[in-house]
């Protein structure tokens, strides 16, 4: 698979950098770490954990909340370090799909991917506290959008979420997180449409 230990040093000191930069207030670091540490309790569910674990490192690198191609990217820089530490191809492959995976939410890209992404979503079934500091932190990357206008697309967002018919694809997730998540988005949309939020 790899002849070398990935992330090495300078590979995470770039990670690093990229997950420290002043725009971010939650695709940062601590994200990573909370979607490592929810990966940890479920890692056996995986078919390819070690496919699964690097992308949940560079899901994110790229984080442009003007751009729309930020999972392209972060897939691009993670298969430029697998192949200089002498990743396989399948190894990439499933990297690159299951980075493009977080990009719509879509489970449909990897075997691992309904994993993947229900640990990317597992913010929404957070307490209420913690999901609404969640909800500031992404008001504050996108500071440069007029509130009128977020609070629009936001709610927009939300509202797609909420129609899907389960927004965990696994059995964990759906069970530990699915109601919780449907009531703090429900809230989150009634006041983002009333101009509380």
């Amino acid at each position: 698979m790899m002849g070398k230990e990935i992330p090495p040093a300078q590979c995470f000191q770039e990670l690093a950098g990229l997950y420290s930069e002043p725009h971010r207030h939650y695709h940062n670091q601590h994200h990573i770490a909370d979607c490592l540490a929810e990966f940890d309790g479920v890692k056996a569910l995986a078919a390819n954990p070690v496919a699964v674990e690097l992308a949940i490192w560079f899901h994110d690198a790229i984080y442009d909340t003007r751009a729309s191609d930020n999972e392209e990217r972060s897939a691009e820089l993670a298969q430029r370090w697998l192949k200089q530490f002498g990743a396989d191809a399948a190894l990439m492959d499933a990297v690159g799909r299951l980075i493009l995976a977080t990009k719509n939410h879509d489970g449909s890209l990897h075997p691992d991917a309904p994993l993947l992404v229900d640990v990317d979503l597992s913010i929404l079934g957070q307490p209420p506290v913690r999901f609404w500091k969640y909800e500031k932190q992404i008001r504050a990357e996108y500071a440069w959008v007029d509130a009128m206008i977020f609070a629009t697309k936001r709610a927009e967002i939300l509202r797609r979420f909420l129609a899907r018919p389960r927004l965990y694809q696994t059995a964990h997730f759906f069970e530990r997180f699915e109601a919780q998540a449907r009531k703090n988005l429900q809230v989150s949309v009634e006041r983002l449409s009333s101009g509380t939020a």
